[in-house]
């Protein structure tokens, strides 16, 4: 089983860029499995139907949210779809769900999304409590436990790593747009990577306009965001699952 990851879209030239490299990508490393992170498709915050149905209609089987997840007012038509999963450390009662059980061949896949506290700015509950409940609750329903945890901090996820170690099949960060060199499987068998990286432009400022993002760092007056544009990057991650140990044999980094 080749599961890919596909870090946070930034606006339509990420998706553009996903397009064009998800079906060649598919083809020659054999994929059976797409998540992408969805969260920044519409125009660098939130997502909408229609960027929600592209990203289906380029070969992702789950899309996962973070932050900014209710950014577009749009979100609220499709929430409920089954292919669509917020951060499950939400508040109770917000719409939504935050995670899912899909079937791939012949296995039962948990797709779980969680939100970080540390530096986020959002009132959650506790990230590392619904992992764990959420993760222990399904282990015996499906093969494989993949985790997109959206955080800002290395070493949130880091300690998530470990501590779903064991549990979860697979554990990956989302958020900071930046790919990191630290794949590796954990002792008891859990493949990791702390941040994915991005699918968006490669001259900028984690997708947004170089000279915006400057001002608001060197002044410190609000300026409004905007897209940088431009040559694209593709950032995510290939994880090789072994069919008898449903475990990580390889990790492999895509940045192109």
């Amino acid at each position: 089983m080749k599961i890919l990851a596909v870090g946070d879209l930034i606006g339509e030239s990420g998706l553009n860029k996903a397009k064009e490299i998800i079906k060649e990508l598919k083809e020659k490393e054999n994929i059976d499995f797409i998540i992408v992170n969805g969260e920044n498709v519409a125009e660098g915050m939130g997502i909408t139907l229609k960027h929600f149905n592209n990203i289906l209609s380029i070969g992702a089987n789950v899309v996962t949210m973070g932050n900014h997840t209710w950014a577009k007012k749009d979100i609220f038509s499709f929430i409920n779809h089954e292919q669509l999963i917020r951060p499950a450390n939400y508040p109770e009662g917000v719409p939504g769900k935050g995670y899912i059980i899909c079937k791939c061949k012949d296995k039962k896949i948990g797709v779980i999304n969680l939100i970080g506290r540390t530096e986020m700015g959002i009132l959650t509950e506790n990230p590392f409590v619904i992992g764990r409940k959420i993760a222990e609750e399904i282990k015996k329903e499906v093969d494989i436990i993949i985790v997109d945890f959206h955080a800002e901090a290395t070493a949130e996820k880091v300690a998530m790593g470990n501590y779903l170690d064991g549990t979860a099949t697979v554990v990956y960060g989302t958020h900071t747009h930046v790919q990191t060199s630290d794949d590796r499987i954990l002792p008891k068998g859990t493949g990791y990577l702390t941040d994915i990286g991005m699918t968006g432009p490669k001259n900028s400022v984690i997708g947004m306009d170089i000279e915006a993002s400057l001002k608001r760092f060197v002044t410190t007056l609000p300026e409004r965001y905007k897209m940088a544009e431009g040559e694209c990057i593709f950032n995510g991650c290939i994880f090789d699952i072994n069919d008898e140990t449903c475990q990580v044999d390889k990790i492999t980094r895509i940045y192109l």
